[in-house]
């Protein structure tokens, strides 16, 4: 029998370019998990695909592995972003660790791509909580680095921080950390874990379930609000969250491996809520009921 794949659904806000299996980390919690192959083929996938992809597409995601490693091939398809698609918005997911190099990140500031956004994840104020997770030494200095660098050449920086067992205590301290040492940060996003990839590995020391984070999470969110940054909830269910939370909170989750549990068919609130990811059955919240009431009225 033959295969499809699908490379790109016209109208999708959640199309992707997958640029490599490749990565100079190797995070507890990866859902894609790295792979040392040539995989070159991926980029002139796109090249041929990039043309043909309607000029309205509103963004596109680059993901990996880690975009980076590909070098002048990256800037390869960044260029032919900025030529075939000059009204896309691209957002970008990287370690951040190569812009620690001036010249990397000012050449992606001058990849002609009108409006891009780095996604770069920070987990933790100490460098050796940081390391731990992504299994790199001397990620902590070359990531804050890259982030800075990209400030300096006003590539704008999205900054994530993945909550589970390993990062939780540090949850709030980072906020503070972030709010006085990366305040230019066009925004910080908070996000829930995805229990894929290697998480399935490690699930024993990196599960919590978000109820049991949920005050946290409130006080950080207060912590970066209040210093005037852009803050943003991914990947968390409305019901797990307190409601002053819910206007932070967004519908993050990939449109294709999104789902819902029975029990939310009477939540008034589910097509606001980020629900579940599919691809996940096995861990979820002892903690998920329907919410019965509009935002501005009382929860359930």
């Amino acid at each position: 029998m033959g295969e499809l794949r699908v490379l790109y659904r016209k109208g999708s806000h959640h199309n992707v370019l997958f640029f490599t299996e490749r990565c100079n980390s190797r995070c507890l919690m990866c859902s894609q998990p790295p792979r040392d192959l040539d995989d070159g083929y991926l980029i002139d996938d796109m090249l041929e695909t990039i043309p043909l992809m309607d000029p309205d597409t509103r963004v596109l995601c680059i993901t990996g592995g880690e975009p980076t490693i590909l070098g002048w091939r990256l800037m390869e398809v960044m260029t032919s972003v900025a030529r075939h698609l000059p009204d896309t918005a691209l957002h970008m997911l990287s370690n951040g660790r190569a812009f620690a190099y001036k010249e990397t990140a000012k050449a992606m500031s001058q990849s002609g791509i009108r409006d891009i956004m780095i996604g770069i994840p920070l987990y933790a104020d100490v460098a050796s909580l940081h390391n731990f997770v992504v299994q790199a030494r001397y990620a902590f200095d070359q990531t804050l680095r890259g982030i800075m660098n990209l400030a300096r050449f006003e590539v704008p920086v999205e900054i994530r921080f993945v909550i589970h067992r390993q990062t939780v205590a540090r949850l709030v301290q980072t906020a503070r950390f972030i709010t006085r040492n990366l305040p230019f940060a066009t925004q910080v996003a908070l996000m829930g874990l995805e229990t894929i990839g290697f998480t399935r590995t490690n699930v024993s020391v990196l599960w919590i379930d978000p109820w049991e984070y949920r005050e946290a999470l409130a006080e950080a969110v207060s912590v970066l609000a209040e210093a005037g940054m852009k803050v943003m909830i991914y990947n968390l269910p409305l019901c797990l969250m307190p409601q002053k939370l819910w206007p932070f909170a967004q519908r993050s989750i990939s449109d294709w491996k999104t789902m819902y549990m029975p029990v939310c068919e009477s939540c008034t609130l589910k097509s606001e809520c980020a629900g579940f990811f599919a691809s996940a059955p096995f861990k979820y919240s002892d903690h998920i009921r329907p919410l019965l009431a509009h935002p501005s009225e009382p929860a359930a």
